[in-house]
């Protein structure tokens, strides 16, 4: 049997990366700290952190930035990360194909058309929050019912990728005409501005509780899967022999991706490309063995998507939505895997 299909230590080359990656998410956490618009130097920050620790001269201002505004954002940012990474990489892995993202189902259009329609009714965001998540499980429901009933007899998984292409263009344009027929002064600005993406209204504790929660669930159902994944990666004859139920690992692995990317998006709007370019890289790093290639994407995407959101904060006086940044490292950097990288890569 193959190296990618056998549950084995990882090599030294994995735990060096995966060492390397833990490292650097750590010091980009703390740099992360000093970005933003009020001005915090090192020497603050470890008086903050001192006071904290001890209760001794407090500084109300810089702890309040810190605990309250920046720490909440830099956690979510991570959150996010990780969790579309680690759901692009089982997706790819689960379907054998390189160019699937976590929104190949519809989970991400869904839930962009829940958030939508709770902002074009004035509703709490709380509630807004709550219809994109269920909006984008609903989809995902439809999609893999659809494709029970169509697929019978033939290639499954095209008629489930299929599916999932309908479905996305089907809420595209739902998403469309709301934002047509919203007000134009109001609600259409906050609609564009929820669908590109951003931690600016959502880096609190309690969205960062909530996410953590979800990745720790749904993550530990990839992780304790993944070397089952990995013999997926044969025909399903071959993983049926090896003793794997290949519709109950499926079904089970797309539902734990779902349930990362729609909290992903419940949260922070519709974040692209990390879920994509990620996973690429990594396999890059350490092979396609799932083993070392969730870990990696995991750590990777979190790294990642805390660098976009600094960015984001440092290089305008405003804000930029860190989708729409994403977008603009995202698609050149394929660009260049895509025609001047290693063919492996894809």
């Amino acid at each position: 049997m193959q190296k990618q299909g056998l549950k084995i230590p990882l090599s030294r080359r994995e735990n060096a990366v995966l060492l390397s990656l833990t490292g650097l998410l750590v010091l980009a956490a703390l740099g992360s700290l000093l970005v933003g618009r009020f001005n915090l130097s090192p020497a603050m920050l470890l008086k903050v952190f001192r006071a904290r620790l001890t209760g001794k001269d407090p500084v109300p201002q810089a702890d309040n930035i810190i605990f309250i505004i920046r720490l909440p954002r830099i956690f979510l940012a991570m959150l996010v990360g990780a969790a579309l990474s680690l759901s692009g990489a089982a997706y790819q892995s689960l379907f054998k194909d390189p160019l699937v993202s976590p929104g190949v189902l519809g989970v991400t259009s869904g839930a962009g058309f829940g958030a939508a329609l709770g902002i074009l009714f004035s509703l709490p965001s709380v509630v807004i929050q709550s219809f994109a998540f269920i909006f984008g499980l609903i989809t995902v429901a439809a999609v893999l019912s659809l494709t029970q009933f169509a697929g019978k007899g033939r290639n499954s998984t095209v008629i489930l990728i299929l599916t999932g292409t309908i479905m996305n263009a089907l809420f595209s344009s739902v998403i469309s005409f709301t934002k047509y027929v919203a007000d134009a002064d109001n609600k259409l600005p906050e609609i564009t501005f929820w669908l590109m993406g951003s931690f600016a209204r959502s880096g609190n504790n309690k969205n960062v509780l909530i996410m953590l929660g979800v990745l720790l669930v749904a993550g530990t159902v990839l992780f304790l899967l993944r070397w089952k994944i990995n013999i997926l990666s044969f025909s399903d004859e071959e993983a049926r022999s090896m003793g794997v139920n290949t519709r109950q690992v499926r079904t089970v692995v797309i539902l734990a991706s779902t349930l990362l990317t729609a909290a992903s998006v419940s949260l922070c709007g519709i974040i692209s490309w990390v879920g994509l370019i990620i996973p690429h890289i990594a396999r890059l790093l350490v092979g396609p063995n799932n083993q070392a290639l969730f870990p990696v994407s995991l750590l990777g995407g979190a790294l990642f998507m805390l660098l976009v959101d600094n960015c984001a904060r440092a290089l305008i006086p405003g804000e930029l939505p860190v989708g729409v940044l994403v977008s603009f490292i995202g698609a050149p950097l394929f660009l260049y895997m895509l025609f001047c990288g290693k063919k492996e890569w894809l």
